[in-house]
């Protein structure tokens, strides 16, 4: 019995110290590395910096530096960590393998945050689809369509795109074409195009809205219509004016050309 009191009195001796120092280590390091977790945040949120990116960021740091207060603290204990570090290693590089796909939309979507090409509410093409955007996270980016599809796409396919923001600006401006028969009057078409613009509201004044005639086809004579809206007003001016030219042209007398076919039949006598 006093063999086994001394036997622990001298482990308590020689690790004793060693264990409390590797608690201190432990204990002082993860608070050390929240306090670097919050304050890395705080310098984000003060630069405007997407919350996304400062939620991921700010638990990067923590769970990054909470991994040295570890081996750390092991390593006062007398225990090597040359083998954890390449356990480690070696598990990060079978993971990353594993997950060449994540990865690849996590460093976009890093991208996608750091760059911000579009923001929740813009409505963007890309992908091959197009809507506005709900949320942008780390590993897909969510879309909502007009019809109000639910459209999540992973952040790489975005990036390896090109990206259509039809928000960015404020102002879209409205691409319209009328045709018109080639016996109409072109500058009579061309004036009630004009006032119907001119008295929409909807549409701004600068730049001018620009109306011409684009070209001479097979059976029209075709005007280009281009008036500048708020991104909002976009199908709004696009419908309404669609309608107003179609009621106007009708009640000017000026003709809408659309294809027609002529239709020869032949007789050809019977032989008896």
């Amino acid at each position: 019995m006093e063999d086994l009191v001394q036997k622990g009195y001298a482990l308590l001796a020689a690790y004793g110290l060693k264990i409390v120092l590797a608690i201190i280590i432990f204990i002082v390091g993860r608070w050390a590395a929240r306090l670097f977790s919050k304050l890395t945040r705080r310098i984000m949120e003060k630069r405007d910096v997407d919350q996304t990116l400062q939620s991921f960021v700010g638990n990067l740091v923590y769970y990054a530096l909470l991994t040295f207060v570890v081996l750390a603290a092991l390593s006062q204990l007398g225990i090597q960590t040359t083998s954890f570090i390449a356990v480690i290693g070696a598990a990060g590089l079978a993971i990353g393998l594993a997950l060449q796909g994540s990865l690849a939309n996590f460093a976009a979507g890093f991208l996608l945050i750091m760059f911000r090409p579009f923001k929740v509410g813009d409505f963007i093409e890309g992908a091959g689809v197009s809507g506005t955007v709900e949320s942008l996270q780390i590993f897909t980016t969510q879309l909502r369509t007009p019809d109000n599809k639910k459209i999540i796409i992973p952040n790489a396919s975005l990036t390896g795109d090109n990206i259509v923001n039809w928000s960015a600006t404020g102002t879209r401006r409205v691409d319209m074409v009328f045709g018109i028969g080639y016996e109409d009057d072109i500058d009579k078409a061309k004036q009630i195009i004009s006032d119907i613009l001119a008295t929409d509201n909807r549409v701004l004044e600068d730049p001018a809205p620009q109306v011409a005639v684009s070209e001479l086809a097979d059976s029209s004579v075709n005007f280009i219509a281009r008036p500048w809206a708020k991104t909002g007003d976009y199908w709004g001016v696009y419908f309404d004016t669609t309608e107003a030219v179609k009621k106007r042209f009708d009640a000017e007398g000026i003709s809408i050309p659309y294809p027609q076919s002529d239709v020869h039949v032949y007789q050809q006598p019977v032989e008896a």
